[in-house]
């Protein structure tokens, strides 16, 4: 299968060609485990989710997928003081190992309801401290990085390179980014790999003193162990180009490390053509839609949609659409096993995770009536699998005797010319929520997304 990716690095559409085929590696960032998931963390989730079925398809599986947890960070600190200064028992360093149990817990119950296949590996920064000391000492011994009041930071201007992902001289960073201005830096826009921690937070033994790492380190760190040196593909948003992912390439070029050769970023969310944020009031969570009865596949079905390297917009109005085309897909399909894969649909996805492109491909297959290939379509991009097709299953109603009863009606009917009873039922029947299908093989009722039986009660069937 001739691959084709967008490398952020190059600016162009590649041919994408494996380092090892027998051993496909991918990083992808993954949440800082402080809060729920919203819904604007679900996006490269899920277009890494998509890649990775390609990827295990066109390497016969021989794919190894990383997807960090950052489980040390001075939100997941905040967050645990707010839960001490409330009353809550414990130390600390017991409150953070309690909250992060909790987000990771609420995470993977999350991203599983959108029919997110789990990673190979899904490392814990906290596990590899002695991995990120190891490489922090190397930058030092090298001159790329320095101590300073209990910090250790890394010189940018050392590595000529920096800035080359995001397009970006150093002197642009410094005049249009927020630099943290500090005593202990000799550049404005030095990165700390490592800080002091006091008594009261989570902290490790070094060199420099009891402290932890900078952000930019852990991933670095986790990608080299569990990748090596050189791998072939690292991802995220395309908020994350600067800075965490300029960083991760400089002190990773600057250990000696070859790092990812291809990057991927996925671009913003938007709710109903606005950016997401709270103080707009549409910042919501993967959960509140759970919670608010939007099925997962609802929400995967939306969010794959649009390409990745367009920003997608969440709306009420696609939401219904989505689900009532799913509802559809799910009665054609029901009870159909799978049949090969669709090679145009193949196509589309080796062409840059065009999704977009295979559920065109699905409403055509839908309207010919193939249901077996709409579902082996669906199952590549995680649409109309077993797992995910709870929420949609047949109601427990029977409808085949109001369905005798339109059938009925429409015989009589076609011999009197009146059609008043027919469409006197047919309307009842649309307005309890049931899609009417009438052709020359016969009536065929299928329960809708407002599917309310007892509006049925009144009908003298």
């Amino acid at each position: 299968m001739d691959i084709q990716l967008y490398n952020t690095a190059t600016r162009r559409k590649d041919a994408f060609a494996p380092i090892d085929p027998d051993n496909v590696r991918m990083y992808l960032c993954g949440p800082t485990v402080y809060d729920r998931a919203h819904l604007g963390n679900a996006r490269p989730v899920l277009v890494f989710d998509v890649l990775f079925r390609l990827l295990r398809a066109a390497y016969d599986g021989r794919v190894t997928y990383v997807r960090n947890f950052t489980d040390v960070d001075d939100k997941i600190n905040a967050t645990a003081l707010a839960r001490q200064q409330a009353g809550a028992e414990g130390s600390l360093e017991d409150l953070v190992a309690e909250r992060t149990e909790e987000t990771i817990a609420w995470y993977h119950a999350d991203m599983d309801a959108l029919g997110a296949l789990r990673p190979n590996h899904e490392p814990r920064a906290t596990g590899y401290i002695s991995q990120m000391v190891e490489m922090i000492e190397g930058l030092i011994a090298d001159g790329f990085a320095y101590e300073n009041d209990g910090h250790v930071l890394f010189r940018v201007r050392k590595y000529k390179d920096y800035g080359a992902l995001s397009g970006r001289s150093v002197d642009d960073m410094i005049a249009g980014a927020r630099v943290e201005v500090a005593p202990y830096k000799e550049d404005p826009m030095d990165f700390v790999l490592w800080k002091p921690s006091d008594d009261a937070l989570p902290g490790w033994p070094s060199p420099w003193g009891r402290g932890r790492p900078g952000w930019h380190i852990e991933c670095s760190a986790m990608a080299h162990d569990l990748l090596g040196a050189e791998f072939d593909i690292h991802g995220g948003g395309n908020d994350l180009q600067f800075p965490h992912h300029e960083n991760e390439i400089a002190q990773s070029k600057c250990a000696g490390h070859g790092f990812a050769r291809v990057w991927l970023h996925n671009e913003m969310l938007q709710v109903e053509g606005k950016k997401m944020s709270k103080s707009l009031g549409n910042f919501f969570t993967v959960r509140d839609l759970l919670d608010q009865g939007v099925p997962g596949e609802v929400i995967r079905f939306v969010m794959l949609s649009t390409h990745y390297r367009k920003p997608m917009d969440w709306t009420e109005k696609k939401r219904a659409e989505a689900e009532a085309t799913l509802r559809k897909w799910r009665a054609m399909t029901r009870g159909v096993a799978f049949d090969e894969a669709q090679e145009c649909a193949s196509s589309a996805l080796a062409d840059d995770l065009n999704v977009s492109e295979v559920i065109m491909r699905m409403h055509s297959l839908a309207a010919e009536g193939k249901a077996e290939a709409l579902k082996a379509t669906g199952k590549m991009i995680g649409l109309l699998t077993d797992e995910m097709g709870a929420w949609a299953a047949a109601p427990d109603t029977d409808l085949s005797a109001y369905a005798d009863a339109l059938s009925a009606a429409r015989a009589a009917a076609m011999q009197s010319k009146d059609f008043a009873a027919v469409d006197a039922l047919k309307s009842a029947l649309v307005a309890a929520g049931i899609e009417v299908r009438m052709s020359k093989a016969g009536v065929e009722l299928v329960p809708g997304p407002g599917f309310a039986p007892e509006k049925l009660e009144v009908l003298d069937v």
